[in-house]
């Protein structure tokens, strides 16, 4: 028993183990060593020196960087899914539709044979051959007429309807495939997400509470720096422009989210990722967006920053892996990160890859 207790101990440790090494860059670089120092007594010298504690925050920005990436990569391929189901469902009635149609036809072909049967098995020309009287043959031949039509008619339904029947059948099986392939997308998405995630969060539970502080001062003079270079680039100097009607409810719907959490693949109402909220807004605005903010990029108007208004969305970092909402003085609302909350930030305090309009 103890010696199973052992293995079972042991194989959970090499599957850990593996984990971390199998995702290669998603593993958490180790925080650097303390510097020494020796102006200070020990009680009272930090551990990290702010150039240890930028490193660190270097690493995990990265590391969140790479998880939103991720989670664009998952939100896509749920988007995906979800369409897919709807096409199979839609393609499976069809299928039940197109085999109930064959049976109603093949039941108005067997009735036409029995009719034929129940006059003795003869052609209609000969029938009518067998009439002594002008009026009957005459009647004889338009019925005839009308029912080599309707026969003609029935048979034509019928290959349609068995082609139609096919090809929906052919559709679903396409379609249960990309399904299936995009649910792997989504596992394999929602495995780098983990992981990037969890190792950023290893690097900042190796910090001390006022060490962590320090971090977030360095987050956040990082922005402040990055914000006051954009600002002093002249970038919005002549911009001026008002929110549409739309843009305007766009934007009180993003903000009225502020101070909700981070969560990857969240949108909403208790909880947002990035795109998640940005999507919702424009959808609570009666302007449906894409998802993702990789496909936002991809598929919305892009404008120039001197033209840009509230409710533009702003696309970050040359992935694309980030979005926020534009709501005017130099500032957007967005959703940060996991362990952050929807705020407001400055527009210029990630490296913007460009400006996209959902309402033009």
């Amino acid at each position: 028993m103890n010696r199973r207790h052992c293995a079972t101990a042991a194989i959970t440790l090499v599957c850990a183990l593996a984990l971390l090494t199998s995702t290669g860059q998603a593993a958490a670089a180790p925080v650097p060593e303390p510097s020494p120092s020796s102006s200070s007594s020990p009680a009272d010298s930090p551990r990290y020196s702010n150039a240890d504690l930028e490193k660190v925050r270097e690493q995990i920005e990265t590391l969140y960087r790479k998880a939103g990436a991720a989670t664009d990569a998952y939100n896509l391929a749920e988007e995906q899914t979800k369409k897919q189901s709807g096409e199979i469902v839609k393609l499976a009635k069809a299928i039940v539709d197109g085999q109930a149609r064959i049976a109603a036809l093949k039941d108005r072909a067997g009735a036409q044979a029995r009719e034929q049967y129940r006059n003795g098995g003869l052609p209609p020309g000969a029938q009518l051959a067998l009439s002594n009287d002008p009026k009957l043959f005459l009647d004889g031949i338009n019925k005839v007429r009308q029912g080599q039509q309707a026969s003609k008619s029935l048979l034509t339904e019928l290959n349609q309807t068995q082609q139609d029947l096919e090809t929906y059948t052919q559709d679903a099986s396409a379609n249960w495939e990309k399904l299936e392939a995009n649910r792997v997308k989504q596992a394999k998405a929602k495995k780098k997400i983990n992981a990037q995630i969890k190792a950023a969060e290893k690097l900042e539970s190796q910090l001390e509470k006022k060490e962590r502080d320090r971090l977030r001062r360095l987050e956040q003079d990082a922005a402040n720096e990055a914000q006051a270079a954009w600002l002093s680039s002249g970038a919005i100097k002549d911009v001026s422009g008002e929110a549409s009607e739309a843009g305007a409810a766009a934007v009180a719907f993003a903000t009225a989210q502020i101070g909700k959490p981070y969560v990857w693949g969240a949108e909403g109402p208790g909880s947002y990722d990035c795109s998640g909220l940005t999507s919702q807004a424009w959808l609570a605005a009666k302007r449906p967006i894409p998802r993702t903010s990789q496909e936002q990029w991809r598929l919305l108007p892009r404008i120039d920053i001197q033209d840009m208004r509230p409710g533009d969305l702003i696309i970050y970092h040359a992935d694309a892996s980030h979005v926020g909402m534009y709501v005017g003085d130099g500032a957007i609302v967005h959703s940060p990160r996991p362990g952050r909350n929807v705020t407001l930030a400055g527009a210029g305090s990630m490296k913007i890859l460009g400006v996209v309009r959902p309402d033009k």
